[in-house]
Parts: C-alpha cells; structure tokens; sequence
C-alpha cells in the first residue's frame, strides 16, 4: 500500500470545511473526513442539529448538541451554554485547535500534498 501523508486543516464553518471536501473530492482526493471540535464532548448529527429540531435549545443551533440528554447532564448543557460561540461573539480564536470549530482530515499522496492543502486554502481552510 503506498505511503500517504494526514493533512489536518480547520475551518470557521461547516459549510466551508465541506465544499473543501467536495473540491478535494472532484480532485480525486476521496479520502477524508469532517469532524465537529468542542469542549464540551458534543456531537453532530443531522437529523437532530436542524434548525427546526434543535431550537428548543440554546446551544442545539450553534454547539450542535440537540442530541445531549436533557436530565443526565444538565451541568454541561449549562456550560455549553457560556461558551462564546452561543452568543455569536466568537467566529474563531476559539481555545481549540487550530481556532476553529470544523476540522478536515485529509489522506494524500506525498506528490498530490501541496495540491490538496491549496485546495482547502482556497475554500477558507487553515493549514
């Protein structure tokens, strides 16, 4: 199997770590993955973090937690509720990662790196 390099790169948003996907993907770069980053241990689910689903929460919209249990853990839902991404005051400079909420994990050849990470710099992505 030949030797492929991990490319870890992270993003402001979900819509943009996934239209470098996408791109990454048209290149032929199908080896990849989008995870959502938290302090809080939050996980994203589709069906439960749509707006119409999760607005009886406040963090449902921003943290992607409608799925975490209302009774088994209400001090951390009201810790995720503190955290500045709820208020709309942190875009980024998050103490996470890389600063960002999204983070693209890509496998590349070693010849094909410098196209993917241009790929993910020109959707938004930080390297």
């Amino acid at each position: 199997m030949p030797k492929e390099q991990t490319i870890i790169s992270t993003f402001p948003s979900m819509t943009k770590a996934e239209a470098a996907k996408t791109s990454l993907a048209n290149a032929g770069l199908t080896d990849s993955s989008i995870k959502r980053s938290s302090r809080f241990g939050v996980s994203t689910d589709d069906e439960l973090d749509s707006a119409i689903s999760s607005a009886e929460t406040l963090t449902g919209l921003t943290l992607f937690s409608a799925n975490t249990s209302k009774e088994s853990k209400a001090a951390e839902r009201v810790l995720m509720g503190a955290d500045p991404s709820v208020s709309g005051f942190s875009m980024s400079g998050n103490p996470l990662a890389g600063g960002h909420a999204f983070t693209l994990v890509v496998f590349a050849p070693p010849n094909r790196v410098d196209e993917a990470v241009t790929i993910i710099k020109q959707n938004g992505g930080e390297v």
